[in-house]
Order: C-alpha cells, then sequence, then structure tokens
C-alpha cells in the first residue's frame, strides 16, 4: 500500500511542477521607480504592473530607485536596452528635471521613449482651518493685504504642487513665502496646525483632512471638478483659469529607441487594464482617473507641451537649477 502511493506521487507531483517551472520561465520586466513606495507613482506602477504584466504573459517588478530628485531612477532606463525588460513609471515632475537641477545626465523627453500616461489626479488648494477666508476672492484679499502673514507648504521643486504655488504666487501677485518640506504628510499637518497657511496638495493626500473639517478647501486642478470631491470648485470657476492644466499624472515610458511594435503591445495591453472595472475603482480611491484613449503619440506631444509650460512658470518665478 506504501510502495503504490509512493509511485502514484510523481505522477501527481508532475504538472504542479510544469506550472510552477512555466512560471518562473515568465520574462521578468523591471519597472524602475525614482520615487518612494507608497507614493503616487509607486502605487500607479503596482496596479498597472498587477494587471498588464500577466496579460502579456510577463512578471512586472516594481524596482525602486530614489535619489536626487528622481533622476537616479531616470538615468538607470536611459542607458538600458530598448529590449522592453526595463521600463520606467514615473510623474511629470520627471520632465522639469532640468530646471530645477544643474546636473541631469539625460534628456527628459529625447532619451525616453514615451507609452502610455497611467492616471491624472487632481490638486486641491487647502488652507489652514483658522484662515477666516471662505472662497478664494476672499483668500486672496487676504494674502495681498497681510502676505508676511501667510506661506505655502512645499515637498520639492518642479512637481506640479510646485508649478501650482508658484502660479498662484504669480497670480496674486504677492511673492508668498515657501517652506519645503520632506514629504507631503508633514506638509499637511503644518498646514493643519497653522505654521503654514496655504499648500497646494495632491487631493487623495488632503481629502480625509478637507471632509473632516481639519482643512479648508478653495479650488481644485485639472480643469473640472472631481468626481471625489464634487464640492470644491475647479480653478476655472474660482478666477484662477492658470491653474487649471496643472495636475499630476503618473505615466509609463520605455528607454529610448524601443520599437514600435514593442510600444503598441504594451500600450494595448495598459489600455485593456484601464478600462476593467477593477482598475477604475483603484485609481478613484487615489482621487484620479484613468488615462484611456490617449495614443503614445499624442502622449510624446502633451509630454513637450507640458515641458514648455513648466520652464516657463519656473523662468517667471525666478527659480534657478540647484
Amino acid at each position: 500500500m506504501h510502495r503504490r502511493h509512493l509511485l502514484v506521487m510523481p505522477a501527481l507531483a508532475a504538472p504542479f511542477l510544469s506550472r510552477g517551472a512555466a512560471a518562473q520561465a515568465r520574462p521578468v520586466v523591471r519597472v524602475v521607480v525614482g520615487s518612494p513606495p507608497g507614493g503616487g507613482v509607486d502605487t500607479s506602477a503596482r496596479i498597472f504592473g498587477e494587471a498588464v504584466g500577466p496579460a502579456l504573459g510577463e512578471t512586472w517588478v516594481v524596482e525602486t530607485r530614489t535619489g536626487a530628485n528622481g533622476s537616479i531612477g531616470s538615468a538607470l532606463v536611459a542607458r538600458s536596452d530598448p529590449d522592453g525588460r526595463t521600463l520606467m513609471c514615473n510623474s511629470d515632475s520627471h520632465l522639469l528635471t532640468r530646471g530645477v537641477m544643474k546636473s541631469v545626465p539625460f534628456d527628459p523627453i529625447a532619451d525616453f521613449t514615451p507609452i502610455s500616461r497611467l492616471i491624472v489626479s487632481p490638486l486641491v488648494l487647502v488652507g489652514a482651518p483658522n484662515l477666516a477666508a471662505r472662497d478664494m476672492a476672499a483668500l486672496l484679499a487676504e494674502v495681498r493685504a497681510r502676505p508676511d502673514r501667510h506661506s505655502f507648504a512645499n515637498t520639492s521643486l518642479g512637481t506640479s504642487g510646485h508649478l501650482a504655488t508658484e502660479v498662484f504666487r504669480l497670480e496674486a501677485g504677492v511673492p508668498l513665502l515657501i517652506v519645503t518640506y520632506r514629504g507631503t504628510g508633514p506638509a499637511l499637518q503644518d498646514v493643519v496646525g497653522g505654521q503654514t497657511s496655504l499648500m497646494m496638495a495632491p487631493l487623495v493626500s488632503a481629502l480625509s483632512l478637507i471632509q473632516g473639517g481639519r482643512l479648508r478647501a478653495y479650488c481644485v486642478t485639472g480643469g473640472k471638478r472631481a468626481a471625489v470631491a464634487p464640492e470644491i470648485p475647479s480653478a476655472e470657476e474660482v478666477g484662477m483659469p492658470a491653474l487649471a492644466p496643472i495636475a499630476p499624472w503618473f505615466a509609463l515610458w520605455g528607454p529610448k529607441g524601443l520599437p514600435a511594435a514593442s510600444v503598441t503591445r504594451i500600450y494595448d495591453a495598459v489600455q485593456a487594464a484601464a478600462r476593467t472595472e477593477d482598475i477604475r475603482r483603484k485609481v478613484s480611491e487615489l482621487g484620479g482617473e484613468a488615462v484611456i484613449g490617449e495614443t503614445p503619440d499624442a502622449f510624446g506631444a502633451l509630454a513637450v507641451e507640458t515641458t514648455a509650460r513648466g520652464l516657463s512658470i519656473l523662468q517667471r518665478a525666478g527659480v534657478q537649477p540647484e
């Protein structure tokens, strides 16, 4: 009896071994992320990687390479072979690297192949709960009358939040102090506590604080009201149209020279994933929307336009590369 069981076991085990071997044989694609784990870039890479990798018969692995304003990860991808095995997920701040840093070993556009934007998520202008101003008109009147009493919290140069902050200062005509923080969480907590007055924050990070009455919300960027917070007016509605086009996005790129067939293959899988209920739900929980229907060429053109607009804002604000 024991002998019969031993003879049968290899036959039963064979299918499981072959499946395991097949899984191990799947090509591995590393998706390089230059931002810390848990942020919008990292989360976007994981949400889409978990769906796109299996659809392509691959295993997508997120590889975190932080440092130097995200440029360490970008430089790694720029030096990689265009064989489809190394991709990059980043935010729009990648485009302005040369606008805020003196030594950047790559061209943010020319050294990469645009594949697809993944998620767009608006910013929200928030203020300390003790601010008397209840709307944008009152806020502008307040900061113009008492600019020395107000300051902006910011996390890093060249981000959408930084650009929106500079646009607000330019539109208000008041050079409000910018206080730099190491991360969105600490910055928001100081706004809640009144140590800083204002912040252009990711909506997903600030929403619970707004809903809990711990922050005032004045407007959202992105060109329209956000589906997850329809009570907050858009920038255009409050008379700040220059803020409207500034909204963080997270995107997928390959190294320069990635073949068109590879771009199309990955793009089609990303688009298929973006249309699923599961992805739409996860993206909505981030306060954003999946980007659907924008071709790689259209994404590339948008990247050029976004770079020009961002560099113009930095120049007008007097920001110099450091």
